[in-house]
């Protein structure tokens, strides 16, 4: 499922800190003080009018801020873990431009979100998810809050995990989940259309995200296995883990057979919301169309900076031009390269 906006509301909404019942807020946890050992690094909070004393529901927010030196980039995996008797609906995501996917999904119960945020994260951004909570009559309102972040590309496993207690109110100590380690996969062939169950066995594999030739495989995680459906592939595709506490490879390859599946349709851009810039480079730019999703951008067959891309709306920055003039700008994916649009690069 993709989600970009909000369950319900308008974006204004996601801004609410303070409920209408006049719930205290908790204080935001500390920040990380150090600079990342990562070039690309995420780091991940909480906070919100959390359920307790007279109050009997509450929301919180988990947000995350690209805090390497480096774009963020690929998919980054987020997870919250209500404990027993505290339960929601489902994330509420708003982030403008659209140049993103947000996938989420809520199990049965109702106590554990996982969501992927792909697309690429300039220096700085911060965005974040809202989650509505309810709680069971008759059960305390007691237990810890857990949301945890993790990226492929970021090798610190600092920032990755945020803790609140609803018994004592209050920001539990900043900790670093384990290292992951993967021994195996249960099985290790399946049709290039995908669709295969695989268990992808290890250890420290909680909170993560099965990776199939770099593809999130949807599924869930525990300590000691990961129990996905492959996306669809061809050849043999390696498999990873991502987790708060780093990537572990398998040792084995996934290898798809038969036919690979039907390539994407192709990109279409059907408008460039900024058509001139200073030859320099440096201008941000907008790209809307249809089949967008991974795509790359080239002007004047440069390569632009800072390219993230929805389904229908990528956000790019035009590179340094040869010459003033018009160039053709061109963005690219598995399904073809689209038809050319127009920049214009000013003395």
């Amino acid at each position: 499922m993709i989600t970009r906006l909000a369950k319900a509301g308008l974006a204004a909404a996601l801004s609410v800190t303070v409920l209408s019942t006049g719930a205290a807020v908790a204080a935001a946890a500390p920040g990380a003080s150090s600079a990342s050992t990562s070039a690309q690094h995420v780091t991940v909070s909480q906070s919100g009018n959390y359920p307790g004393g007279i109050f009997t529901s509450g929301n919180m927010s988990a947000s995350w801020t690209s805090a390497g030196t480096a774009d963020l980039t690929g998919p980054t995996h987020f997870t919250v873990d209500l404990p027993p008797g505290v339960t929601t609906d489902g994330a509420m995501f708003y982030s403008t431009p659209y140049d993103y996917t947000f996938t989420e999904t809520l199990s049965p119960d109702g106590r554990h979100l996982e969501a992927v945020l792909t697309g690429t994260r300039v220096v700085g951004k911060s965005e974040f998810m809202k989650l509505n909570l309810r709680t069971t009559p008759g059960v305390p309102i007691a237990g810890v809050i857990t949301v945890t972040a993790a990226n492929p590309n970021d090798t610190d496993p600092t920032g990755h995990v945020s803790r609140y207690d609803l018994g004592s109110r209050g920001y539990l100590p900043a900790t670093v989940q384990a290292a992951p380690a993967v021994s195996g996969l249960g099985t290790t062939t399946g049709p290039g259309t995908g669709g295969t169950a695989v268990t992808v066995n290890g250890s420290n594999l909680s909170n993560g995200m099965v990776l199939v030739g770099g593809v999130p495989a949807p599924g869930t995680c525990n300590d000691t296995a990961c129990t996905v459906t492959t996306p669809g592939g061809s050849g043999s595709a390696p498999v990873s883990v991502v987790t708060p506490g780093g990537t572990a490879a398998s040792p084995v390859a996934f290898d798809y057979t038969g036919a690979a599946p039907a390539a994407p349709p192709a990109p279409v851009v059907s408008n460039l919301t900024t058509k001139s810039g200073p030859v320099a480079g440096g201008t941000q730019v907008y790209l809307q169309g249809t089949n967008l999703t991974y795509g790359s951008i080239t002007f004047g067959g440069v390569p632009a900076a800072h390219v993230s891309c929805g389904p229908s709306f990528c956000s790019a920055t035009s590179p340094a031009g040869a010459a003033a003039g018009p160039v053709d700008v061109v963005l690219t994916t598995a399904g073809g390269t689209s038809a050319p649009v127009t920049f214009t690069y000013t003395a």
